[in-house]
């Protein structure tokens, strides 16, 4: 089954790292948030990626083209150029990098890689997200309803504490609990290829242009996820994600 990464967005909001690089190639960790959203699917088995790029994706080019030599110890013969790679730390898996134009929106991005998807099903999500969703569940669970879409449903991490009262006082205090938002659309979503009838070219919006439809018609499904979920949408998401790796306590680290 393929998954495609949505990477061509400009990132506006987190304009301190996206001068130089795509959002996606954001490190944390010393790796791209790009590297742990494919290890969380690779370690359930999804191991086949299409990369939508757009803005700077040449800086995720080279990083896949450095990829495999890079990892690991190697010896170099200066007289002649040659290279020898040991101790390599490659990851099995396929990676398609694939060119969706700088100004297409998310459902144009997806339109553009039809003929890669038009046969079966396929898993889709964004490429500043995290999270600890078990996708071989996700998967079990839109086959078991049977229908065209299926999308993570998350409660974000609140920003500020909660206060419960009871009349003029406060009966319980809350720190910045990951509830009381709302349900919102997390990213990794699993779709049928009869979604690509909504989506007309590169204006078209995955989430307005065929999720909004689909609801409508009665074609999708929601997996609510109560745990681990975080996108890195500013500098203060990304400081949070360090931390949190930095600690040891990564709930998304799930590949080990």
């Amino acid at each position: 089954m393929r998954v495609v990464i949505l990477a061509g967005g400009l990132g506006t909001r987190l304009a301190e790292e996206t001068e130089v690089k795509p959002k996606p190639m954001v490190e944390i960790g010393g790796r791209p948030i790009l590297w742990h959203i494919m290890k969380q699917y690779a370690h359930y088995g999804f191991k086949d990626f299409l990369i939508a790029l757009g803005y700077k994706g040449e800086v995720i080019k080279r990083y896949f083209l450095d990829y495999y030599t890079l990892n690991g110890s190697m010896t170099i013969n200066l007289s002649d150029g040659s290279v020898n790679v040991r101790e390599k730390e490659c990851e099995n898996w396929t990676v398609h990098l694939m060119d969706t134009g700088l100004h297409a929106l998310t459902g144009g991005r997806l339109k553009r890689l039809e003929s890669w998807l038009k046969d079966d099903t396929f898993m889709v999500t964004y490429g500043d997200g995290v999270s600890n969703i078990n996708l071989q569940d996700l998967l079990k669970f839109h086959r078991s309803h049977r229908r065209l879409g299926t999308v993570s449903a998350v409660r974000p991490p609140a920003r500020f504490g909660g206060l419960i009262f009871e009349g003029d006082l406060v009966a319980q205090f809350t720190e910045k609990p990951q509830v009381g938002q709302g349900w919102i659309n997390g990213g990794f979503l699993v779709l049928e290829p009869e979604i690509f009838k909504y989506l007309k070219g590169d204006s078209s919006s995955l989430e307005s242009d065929v999720l909004e439809h689909l609801a409508a018609d009665g074609q999708l499904a929601a997996y609510r996820h109560y745990d681990f979920w975080q996108c890195m949408d500013t500098l203060r998401d990304v400081r949070l994600l360090e931390s949190l790796w930095q600690s040891g306590k990564s709930p998304w680290k799930v590949w080990e």
